[in-house]
């Protein structure tokens, strides 16, 4: 299926996810902050990315804004928050082309959601130039 990159501190959250989409046949590559995030997609490619917020060293804003306007790299960005001003937060991604998703979050429901920005045309997907 697709690679898909975890960009989250949190242990247990990163367990659930890669639980539920390794089921579902992705493959899954970890990161703890946005900083090793920005490095593993230099290295591996890279089909969707679920970021958390709320990260040491860059969090998910600034690795979003990293990863469109310096590498320029356009892949289905999805953005998990449990932080309570989710409708300015949601502005603030959207220029990114990041959808954002609120924590908690029901596992089956974020697989489909998940699903749907991999079928997506290439206008929020896939690996190009921005």
């Amino acid at each position: 299926m697709a690679n898909i990159l975890i960009a989250e501190d949190e242990a247990h959250i990163v367990r659930v996810l890669a639980l539920w989409l390794s089921r579902n046949g992705h493959r899954i590559i970890e990161a703890s902050n946005g900083q090793t995030a920005l490095e593993a997609v230099d290295r591996e490619p890279v089909e969707l990315i679920i970021s958390d917020m709320n990260m040491p060293v860059l969090n998910g804003l600034e690795f979003a804004k990293a990863l469109r306007e310096q590498k320029k790299v356009n892949i289905p960005f999805l953005m998990l928050s449990s932080r309570s001003d989710q409708a300015r937060l949601a502005d603030m991604v959207k220029s990114y082309g990041v959808t954002l998703y609120p924590k908690p979050f029901v596992p089956s429901r974020l697989v489909a959601e998940i699903d749907r920005l991999l079928e997506a045309p290439l206008s929020c997907g896939g690996r190009s130039e921005v």
